[in-house]
């Protein structure tokens, strides 16, 4: 049986995804105390650690290292400060525990903003300190979450690596049909009720928009970054990227507008892949938070399983 471990696990969709490719998680670690809360209710474990400051020792052998790691200094919606933030230095924490474990393979996650950013030098810092100093056959695709299996799209950057050489590994292809936003619509609708203002907002810029007689009547359509000088909408039955920003406030969270209320967090655990047997505390702002700093399940269960396929295949 293959064994990974799970860096900076937010609320566990790495491990749910390798899991059910039969792989077995052996450390996991999370430093929010919220997610961790989150994580030891479904898993039965509280990852509670901070990787800047573990040491690799204490670490069980493992196969895989999996890691999403934190996307804020890469991304649109923070500051892209990369790795001029603090957290973004924790990229040199995961290399720091892979030349001490030397794993088979690993899988990194991440914002599309990362490629673009600092004009690629970014991305260049971190293929090189993987390839040449750490000797990985390192691979790196983005996808899109709308084209494996869930409603949402959400561009992210995926790495893989193998420390043999002859592995070449093959990224999954897209799902023939995307899965319509109707599908994963809740019945409970408890909580999911906006103010008033964003009511006001949300019709206003609707009536404004330029598009307004042909979208006013679709059943699907989202409002989202609902503010009174603008709103965004989105009409094609996928849901907008899910961020942690909808934490923030209510108006971050995706609006139905037919409905005139916001998506459930059940709603957007769906929206990104987790199964309705997964707990979060519903409708509060941390859960959302936690949803949307988590990774699609599905396009991580069709990598997971490429990387074990490949890893069994040179046992």
């Amino acid at each position: 049986m293959l064994k990974f471990i799970d860096l900076f696990s937010g609320i566990g969709g790495f491990r749910l995804a390798f899991e059910s490719v039969g792989a077995k998680c052996v450390f996991s670690a999370e430093i929010d105390k919220h997610a961790c809360n989150t994580y030891e209710t479904n898993f039965g474990d509280n990852p509670y650690c901070d990787v800047s400051e573990l040491d690799p020792i204490i670490i069980p052998n493992f196969d895989i290292l999996c890691a999403g790691f934190p996307c804020q200094p890469f991304s649109i919606a923070g500051e892209r400060k990369g790795f001029n933030d603090t957290r973004g230095t924790l990229f040199f924490d995961i290399a720091r525990i892979i030349k001490a474990k030397q794993p088979k393979a690993f899988i990194l996650e991440n914002v599309k903003g990362l490629i673009s950013h600092d004009k690629g030098n970014t991305l260049k810092v971190i293929i090189d300190t993987l390839t040449k100093e750490l000797d990985y056959n390192v691979s790196y695709k983005v996808l899109n979450s709308a084209d494996y299996g869930v409603p949402q799209n959400r561009e992210r950057i995926y790495i893989i690596g193998f420390k043999d050489k002859n592995i070449k590994f093959n990224f999954p292809l897209p799902l023939e049909n995307r899965v319509d936003l109707s599908s994963i619509l809740d019945s409970d609708l408890k909580g999911s009720e906006i103010s008033e203002t964003a009511k006001f907002n949300v019709i206003n810029n609707l009536l404004n928009h330029k598009k307004y007689n042909e979208i006013k009547n679709n059943p699907l359509l989202l409002a989202y970054e609902i503010r009174k000088s603008r709103t965004t909408f989105r009409y094609d039955s996928i849901a907008p990227t899910l961020t942690a920003k909808m934490g923030t406030g209510g108006n971050n969270v995706p609006v139905l507008v037919n409905q005139m209320r916001k998506l459930t967090t059940r709603e957007c655990l769906r929206v990104q892949g987790f199964p309705d047997a997964f707990w979060i505390e519903p409708n509060k702002a941390q859960s959302y938070k936690q949803i949307g700093n988590s990774v699609s399940v599905p396009v991580i269960k069709s990598m997971a399983q490429n990387i074990s396929d490949s890893l069994v295949l040179k046992q």
